[in-house]
């Protein structure tokens, strides 16, 4: 046996690999009488573990000697008995041989002399390299079923960092340590993610970049016989998405992330049948049945508002052919408007008549949108729906108006806490977010990102209408999104060394402006007579933050939460995270101009003219604070498309005026219209003049 387990090292693919299971457990007990003890137990216990001395400065001297002589003897001895098993894993890597480490805080784990090994370890000898992975295999081979031991995952948290496992010749060997890596208790993973958390962010990105391609790579191999066939190895990538989602778990346990969650992404999965997962996870859940749905974080938002659409696609397709269905056997006349939400008004009712044909069709806010203004003529090819989108936003959000408080310090809209008898205009708001998404049009809305944390609290709308929604849990630092000053303020309270109750003089009753008169508000039951102290002072604050940011607010939050999920009721919301519903509906903030040249279209010009140059030299070399009010200038918003900047179908126009004139634009059709400026100084001073003062001047 462990001369078949040798020989796979000299196959290409290592296809003779036994699989891991309990039937080849059993033969390696009975043909190896040379186990030593504590492997031969079926469940180890707190083994006594060899001490080894070496340390890393030793262990780095004796390479750079073996480098220099030729000799690498003592080097292939010391990886020749570290990855022999667990317990020399454990002997070579721990702090302290026999000292117990068994908090999610401390691993026990020297990562420094970790990383020196396996940094210097590509640079040995092949035959020493292979002796490594013949030691993985013999360690994987003697775990048996039953408990793990904090030994056992302080090895699989040292073999995973393996640098070896980035070549597809090693790749039988990485899904079997992933395959037990994954098949651990709870409690265990728990344990390793704690433990991951603290590995350093370059480690941290390299594992987690390193389970991203050995996924890519099972899916779409570079060679059809590069791996062992698909049907024969169907848990490999279950298995190693089962991982990456324990990274994902450190990286969201830690204080601050240590990547971005978008770094989790997986572009590769764009090219799959999504749907087909999509489907398998609303059939299975979380079943046995493998879905990528359920670790949404490696489905990227491009994913996601696929499967939103499509979702929502289907559900309109089945309502329209209902509606056909109905009016066939009634051997009524088919009108081909059925097929859209045909939204009729007049732009001095704009609201007002948005509202009543929201209200009216609002069995079809699945279905296609397309808008017209009365009076005038003009098919909707996409510019009258953005128009009525851009229109629309402007006036809900005018502070004039009164739904929505712009709070200056945070840059940011929040809901006003006035009360009325009719929160249906706050269900527009939402419904516009919810059209805006399915038909891929990005809103100049600036809601923190607390607002879209509520929207998916719950994440899918409960039929019993009496059911809370919109109630996620608040915190100091949500307040801190919106209103800084005050929470500014509460945390001031919360530090306060002093004898609180007599030098802030606070209740348990808050005061609210509503329309110009002050209103009181007890946050418990006799709040105006219970005085705050040290010993309640976080109770009140957290009773004032959930008061402001949820109860004050909750029939106006109610109605939005209703709007915008009368649109996008799909299961598919339950994969999102708050900053990706944001990206939905607002874009994404991160601009690449090269890649908006790259897409941009021409009219009257081309890319070669001498004006179109000077404007991509002078645009390319603007700050991105530029850039940002060139996008709104151009497109009525400073944010991209989720697809990319190709989404915005961006075009230069030449409009044919004197050059002292300034450029314009067409927001509704991402059209920006240059003169023809003879020089880039020229260029660059008309421009910036015209985007500086965007707001209400150039725009059309």
């Amino acid at each position: 046996m462990t001369a078949t387990l040798s020989s796979t090292l000299g196959l290409r693919h290592g296809r003779e690999l036994p699989p891991i299971c309990s039937d080849v457990r059993q033969k390696q007990r009975i043909s190896i009488d040379t186990l030593p003890p504590e492997v031969k137990a079926p469940f180890p216990s707190d083994p006594v573990i060899p001490l080894r001395t070496k340390t890393t400065k030793e262990f780095q001297e004796d390479v750079e000697r073996a480098v220099q002589s030729g000799d690498w003897r003592e080097v292939r001895e010391f990886y020749l008995t570290t990855f022999d098993s667990f317990i020399e894993i454990n002997a070579a890597f721990k702090r302290e041989a026999n000292g117990s480490f068994n908090t999610i805080d401390d691993s026990g784990v020297n990562a420094k002399f970790v990383n020196a090994v396996y940094d210097a370890l590509l640079s040995t000898p092949q035959d020493i390299q292979k002796s490594v992975l013949k030691g993985i295999i013999n360690s994987l081979l003697r775990e048996w079923k039953g408990p793990r031991t904090k030994d056992d995952l302080r090895a699989y948290l040292i073999l995973v960092q393996n640098p070896q496992y980035s070549s597809t010749s090693t790749y039988v060997i990485y899904a079997h340590l992933l395959r037990q890596i994954a098949a651990l208790s709870e409690a265990d993973h728990h344990f390793l993610v704690h433990w991951l958390k603290k590995l350093s962010a370059r480690r941290f990105r390299q594992l987690v970049e390193r389970l991203l391609q050995f996924i890519s790579t099972r899916l779409f191999p570079a060679e059809p016989d590069e791996l062992p066939p698909l049907a024969k190895c169907s848990w490999w990538i279950p298995s190693a998405t089962k991982v990456l989602g324990l990274f994902n778990a450190a990286n969201s346990v830690s204080s601050s992330p240590i990547m971005p969650f978008t770094d989790f992404y997986n572009i590769t999965l764009e090219h799959i049948d999504f749907m087909e997962e999509y489907r398998t996870w609303q059939n299975y859940g979380n079943s046995n049945r493998f879905s990528f749905c359920q670790f949404p974080f490696i489905l990227s938002t491009v994913v996601k508002k696929a499967i939103i659409q499509k979702d929502s696609e289907q559900q309109m397709i089945s309502q329209a052919r209902q509606s056909l269905v109905s009016k066939v056997s009634r051997r009524q006349r088919v009108d081909m408007n059925l097929l859209f939400l045909n939204i009729k008004v007049r732009r001095a009712q704009l609201l007002s008549d948005s509202l009543d044909e929201l209200m009216r069709k609002r069995c079809d806010l699945k279905k296609k949108l397309r808008v017209t203004f009365v009076g005038e003529a003009g098919l909707d090819m996409g510019g009258l729906t953005k128009e009525w989108f851009l229109l629309l936003v402007r006036q809900i959000f005018h502070t004039d108006y009164g739904m929505f408080t712009y709070m200056k310090d945070s840059r940011c809209h929040w809901f006003s806490s006035w009360k009325c008898d009719n929160y249906s205009e706050f269900q527009l708001v939402g419904t516009l977010m919810g059209l805006a998404v399915y038909n891929s049009i990005a809103l100049d809305i600036h809601f923190p990102l607390y607002c879209y944390r509520k929207l998916l609290t719950p994440p899918t709308a409960p039929c019993d209408q009496n059911s809370v929604i919109g109630m996620a849990t608040a915190t100091l630092d949500d307040l801190q999104q919106i209103m800084p000053e005050l929470a500014h303020g509460l945390g001031e309270l919360l530090s306060y060394e002093g004898n609180v109750e007599e030098d802030f003089y606070l209740t348990f009753q808050v005061f609210q402006e509503e329309m110009g008169m002050v209103k009181s508000f007890n946050l418990k039951p006799g709040g105006d007579k219970i005085p705050v102290t040290k010993q309640n002072r976080k109770e009140y604050v957290q009773l004032y933050v959930d008061f402001l940011l949820n109860k004050s607010i909750y029939k106006q939050f109610a109605a939005f939460y209703h709007g915008f999920h009368s649109v996008c009721a799909s299961d598919a919301l339950m994969l999102l995270r708050p900053e990706e519903v944001e990206m939905l509906v607002c874009g994404s903030p991160e601009l690449d101009m090269s890649a908006l040249q790259k897409a941009a279209q021409y009219e009257g010009y081309s890319k070669t003219d001498s004006t179109v140059r000077c404007f991509w030299d002078v645009v390319l070399a603007f700050p991105p604070e530029l850039q940002k009010k060139l996008l709104h200038f151009a497109t009525g918003s400073d944010r991209v498309p989720v697809g990319g900047m190709a989404d915005l179908n961006f075009k230069i126009s030449k409009i044919e005026v004197p050059t002292d004139w300034l450029p314009i634009s067409h927001t509704c059709f991402n059209q920006i219209c240059l003169p023809p400026y003879r020089t880039r100084k020229e260029l660059k001073h008309k421009l910036t003049i015209a985007i500086s003062n965007a707001e209400g001047f150039g725009l059309e």
